[in-house]
């Protein structure tokens, strides 16, 4: 079993930045793929960032130069910089993992065998 536990939403105006975390447990190591979605109410779920397990990313257009995606896999945690934030970006963000990766899937969230319960992300204009 995998366990997924986000951190890091707040509030904050348009043009900040926030840092997400997900630190995850159980059966999981740098093999498998990461990511990040999000889901604003009344919208669906969009991928927003994802790294394979040769930390090459694929990151959404729509944040493409504002986020950043790592991992550190000594302390198996996934980040999501995000910086210049817009009130369009204001959405539940959720931490998922999968054991095959294929880097052209990396933000088909429809792949991923395990959730973390969300944390949310305000931004203010």
């Amino acid at each position: 079993q995998v366990r997924l536990v986000e951190s890091g939403g707040g509030s904050v105006q348009a043009g900040g930045s926030l840092r997400l975390s997900c630190a995850a447990s159980g059966t999981i190591d740098s093999t498998y793929c990461m990511g990040w979605f999000r889901q604003a109410p009344g919208k669906e779920r969009e991928g927003v960032a994802a790294i394979d397990s040769d930390n090459s990313p694929s990151v959404a257009d729509s944040v493409k130069g504002r986020f950043t995606i790592s991992r550190d896999s000594a302390k198996n945690t996934l980040y999501l910089q995000m910086n210049d934030l817009k009130p369009e970006d204001t959405a539940m963000y959720y931490c998922a993992a999968k054991m095959t990766c294929s880097w052209w899937r990396l933000l088909v969230g429809s792949d991923y065998n395990y959730w973390g319960q969300g944390t949310q992300v305000t931004v203010s204009s």
